[in-house]
């Protein structure tokens, strides 16, 4: 089974892309052949500074590896690195009707939010499914707004198939895990567009502060605390035992108790559960020779996969 999946260095890592994406992908490095990318072409859309789309894709790649991404099971590489994914996205675009891609809720989503309504928002999808295709990939890891995109990127593989025979493997979607979204700190899910995230591997003083701005009601300290959409108990039962967690969620019906004294609980139980990573990151960070030679293999890996679908391909095609 080959697993593709990718993260955009749009910003930092935070506790939304860890427990909704990184852990899932971590422990499928043990069940399969996984590649992970870091989709720095899908960047573009958004990131118009140069060094801060170097940098964060270097940041992105450390803190996999700082998570527990091993390279010596799973294939990390930069989305960039592998040359013929634009021309791939390119020739799926000639077969690609454009009401499939009218159709994208998530394009319609970006624009809701201010993105500019460029041709590289629009084709997003189809770009998406040069990753997919380029590597016969089998499953697919995706939340359910994701879905639409795997679907499309199926659709697209039936039409060149139908056209020129078969060409590409029809990957199956995983779905991942729902109950895994975190909230932000407004209490939305923590998304870098909504400027609500909690970063991974912040300063202690930094993520004391995240933590503590957490957007609460107005509850006295004395009555009891609302558990249904709470911010707080969304993180805690991530990074607390499951007994931890319903001791707080008592306590939040008992009253007695400021929302203050949560957050400080909070704050411990994040510190502590990043505690082995962060020691494992600056190990890594203090390497940057070695991080490049990860990734350098990690292309390497990746390219042997695309490339042998690519001239499949261009040799069906007419590109000989």
């Amino acid at each position: 089974m080959r697993i593709l999946s990718g993260i955009q260095p749009t910003g930092l890592p935070h506790l939304g892309n860890y427990f909704g994406m990184m852990k899932a992908a971590i422990e499928l490095q043990e069940k399969g052949e996984a590649l992970y990318f870091v989709a720095d072409l899908h960047a573009l859309t958004t990131v118009r500074d140069p060094e801060a789309l170097c940098k964060n894709s270097r940041e992105v790649a450390i803190d996999f590896l700082a998570c527990g991404l091993d390279p010596a099971k799973a294939c990390l590489f930069r989305q960039s690195d592998i040359t013929c994914i634009p021309e791939l996205a390119w020739i799926l675009s000639t077969v690609t009707p454009m009401g499939l891609l009218e159709r994208c809720h998530s394009y319609k989503d970006k624009l809701a939010k201010g993105l500019h309504a460029s041709l590289g928002l629009f084709s997003y999808p189809v770009l998406m499914a040069a990753d997919i295709l380029a590597y016969d990939s089998d499953v697919v890891p995706v939340g359910k707004d994701q879905k639409q995109h795997l679907e499309v990127t199926r659709d697209i593989a039936v039409k060149i198939n139908e056209l020129y025979g078969e060409i590409f493997k029809l990957p199956e979607p995983m779905i991942r895990d729902e109950s895994a979204a975190i909230p932000g700190t407004d209490g939305a899910k923590m998304s870098k567009s909504y400027g609500n995230t909690v970063e991974l591997f912040l300063e202690e003083s930094a993520l004391k502060k995240k933590i503590m701005g957490i957007q609460t009601d107005s509850t006295p300290v004395e009555s009891p605390k609302p558990i249904e959409g709470s911010a707080i108990l969304g993180i805690y039962k991530h990074v607390a035992s499951p007994s931890e967690y319903a001791a707080m969620e008592q306590e939040f019906l008992a009253g007695g108790k400021g929302y203050g004294d949560f957050k400080k609980r909070l704050f411990a139980a994040v510190w502590e559960y990043f505690a082995p990573m962060r020691e494992r990151r600056e190990q890594i960070a203090a390497d940057p020779a070695e991080l490049d030679r990860i990734l350098k293999r990690g292309a390497e890996r990746a390219a042997a996969f695309a490339y042998p679908v690519m001239e499949r391909l261009r040799e069906a095609i007419g590109l000989r």
